[in-house]
């Protein structure tokens, strides 16, 4: 009975033994693959930590508006738009207002250009840093579709390498596994050590950053798979479903008012918006106007949150109120969605959340690095291991 139970015993090591070579390899050939896109992903990753921030920093600097009373208004929105208009030929596409008193309004020109206007006056202030846009236009390039002139095969090449990074912290977390579980082999692997040799502190820096790193980076690269391939946008739609109550409508019913006029847009309806959520920290009137509803954006959160936004609907000539959309009413795939985008940037949990997202990307550089390292160490062993054998009694090897 014995021998049978050490025969079983030593067959489960083998197996065991055998699965974690073929792990491994499929690891170190995966990486040795992807590698350089990996690399320029993560360095790309982090400078982009912080955009949203220091975009707007560097728009705004030296734009402080001085309110021309401590109990003044800004201006209506119709108001403020006759003004701006009058100074500029841009198509406006929405009205942003912060909640700081000496913060400019932003005035929205599609996707890529913002003007700044002072809200108690309606003076067109500047527009925003072209530099700054253009330094983060090019990284952000970089990072989806390696800034090559085809776009489509770029985001398939960075999509295939997302997929493949994340079979890698997968199995990186079943290497990272110690053999012979024990107090000293789980502080080896989770703390790093000084005092150790170029191969053993690469070894070291590896397995402590890739631990440490795993769930930030799961989160990060399965968010990236979601908006790189279709068929995990419609397993979300499988497994969240899609089906929601449709938002309520609050007040009145289908707005009358079809001129689609902005004059309509009175002081009231701002102060509405401000008044339905006290606790705003931005509002984004969307334009054009369409069928005499108003659509407000009111955020709570630092603009990459969606959870923390909703959408307010008013009637443009009454200023009633026709339907309220908390994130809460939307589609529950599409919420899964709209969180899923800005977990890739960490921003869904506000400054920490890009911090933890900035230093996971500083990890996986170290990552690539530390790991084409080992891999050129090995390769190197390999190497003097085959000419050993080949040459007749190890002759002029040392």
């Amino acid at each position: 009975m014995a021998r049978r139970a050490d025969s079983a015993r030593l067959r489960g090591r083998s197996y065991l033994d055998c699965m974690r070579r073929v792990f491994f390899w499929a690891h170190l050939l995966t990486g040795l693959t992807i590698g350089v896109v990996v690399l320029l992903m993560a360095a790309t990753g982090v400078l982009l930590t912080y955009q949203r921030q220091i975009q707007y920093r560097a728009d705004t600097r030296g734009l402080d508006v001085t309110p021309p009373a401590a109990s003044a208004q800004p201006l209506a929105p119709a108001e403020l738009l006759t003004r701006v208009r009058a100074q500029t030929d841009a198509p406006i596409t929405g009205i942003r207002w912060r909640r700081s008193a000496d913060a400019p309004v932003e005035l929205l020109s599609g996707r890529e250009r913002v003007l700044f206007a002072d809200g108690y006056t309606g003076i067109v202030l500047g527009e925003g840093s072209r530099r700054t846009r253009e330094f983060f236009r090019a990284v952000t390039g970089l990072h989806r579709w390696l800034a090559l002139r085809d776009v489509k095969s770029g985001r398939a090449i960075t999509g295939a390498a997302n997929l493949a990074f994340l079979f890698m912290v997968c199995s990186g977390l079943y290497l990272w596994w110690p053999r012979r579980p024990s107090r000293r082999a789980f502080r080896n692997a989770m703390l790093f050590r000084r005092g150790l040799r170029a191969k053993a502190r690469d070894f070291n820096w590896h397995t402590v950053i890739g631990f440490w790193s795993s769930l930030p980076l799961l989160a990060i690269i399965a968010s990236a798979v979601v908006t790189s391939y279709a068929w995990a946008g419609v397993l979300i739609e499988r497994v969240a479903g899609s089906t929601s109550a449709a938002p309520a409508a609050v007040a009145g019913g289908a707005p009358t008012v079809e001129s689609g006029r902005e004059l309509d847009l009175g002081a009231q309806m701002l102060e509405r918006a401000r008044a339905t959520v006290p606790e705003w920290k931005s509002i984004t009137l969307e334009l054009p106007v369409r069928r005499g509803a108003a659509v407000f954006i009111i955020d709570t959160g630092t603009g990459g949150q969606p959870h923390r936004q909703a959408r307010l609907t008013l009637a443009a000539a009454s200023g009633d109120v026709v339907a309220w959309q908390p994130f809460s009413s939307g589609a529950r795939a599409a919420r899964v969605r709209e969180v899923l985008r800005y977990l890739h940037t960490g921003e869904v949990a506000g400054i920490p959340g890009q911090t933890v997202a900035g230093l996971v990307s500083a990890g996986v550089t170290v990552l690539v690095i530390t790991g084409a390292s080992l891999a050129l160490r090995r390769l190197a062993a390999w190497r003097r291991r085959r000419a050993r054998a080949v040459a007749p009694d190890g002759a002029g090897l040392p």
